[in-house]
């Protein structure tokens, strides 16, 4: 998310700017289903330009914490059961999250 075509169009539309990486969190086997879904579901988008492709996105909470969203790159290298979470700040610093730790994404109906 360090591009401005990305970061300039989450302002607007999430009303921050979200810190320039994302938070790769592994999904749990049993949560891969509700990844599905949501992937089918109605979501608001970034448009892309040239190389750099359109980003799903919908609103979530991490840990009944942070406001963000999850992102869904149309261009990703990651599988079904990763999914990205921005926010405003760099969640790793802030809150002490290392690879591997359990965090916990809300995404409302």
């Amino acid at each position: 998310m360090s591009q401005s075509i990305y970061r300039d169009q989450f302002e607007d539309k999430l009303n921050f700017r979200p810190f320039i990486s994302t938070l790769n969190v592994q999904v749990e086997d049993n949560d891969v289903e509700k990844v599905k879904k949501l992937l089918k579901s109605d979501m608001q988008e970034i448009k892309g330009e040239k190389t750099f492709g359109d980003v799903k996105f919908k609103k979530a909470t991490l840990n009944d914490e942070v406001e963000g969203a999850v992102v869904f790159p149309g261009k990703t290298r990651h599988s079904i059961d990763v999914v990205e979470f921005i926010a405003p700040i760099n969640l790793k610093e802030t809150y002490h999250i290392n690879d591997g730790d359990s965090v916990t994404i809300t995404v409302p109906d």
